[in-house]
């Protein structure tokens, strides 16, 4: 299993509109792509910038071939939908794991 990961730095000021797309359309998007099983999004409880929150989302797909599929076929337009609609409220770090073991 491979477990992809995008870590976001939201200005406070756009963060209830971003949360609510996220909720709403974004993450749901990103599954139904079929690519994905399963998605959980996390908060930072502490952050140096008083002015930004820090969210992550994890991703989990069945295999490095999937997840690389997705980066080229369903992402581009994906992560654009976010850019075009969050330009310059938001910073994105995104990794990809591959699990090595669960308890």
């Amino acid at each position: 299993m491979y477990l992809y990961s995008v870590t976001i730095n939201i200005n406070k000021t756009s963060e209830q509109e971003w949360l609510d797309f996220m909720q709403d359309k974004h993450i749901a998007d990103v599954l139904n792509s079929g690519y994905f099983t399963k998605a959980s999004m996390r908060k930072a409880l502490q952050n140096n910038d008083e002015n930004i929150t820090t969210y992550n989302i994890e991703y989990l797909t069945e295999s490095a071939a999937k997840y690389n599929e997705y980066t080229q076929k369903a992402a581009p337009a994906l992560q654009k939908d976010v850019t075009e609609k969050f330009a310059g409220k938001f910073t994105a770090q995104r990794a990809v794991y591959q699990i090595v073991f669960e308890l």
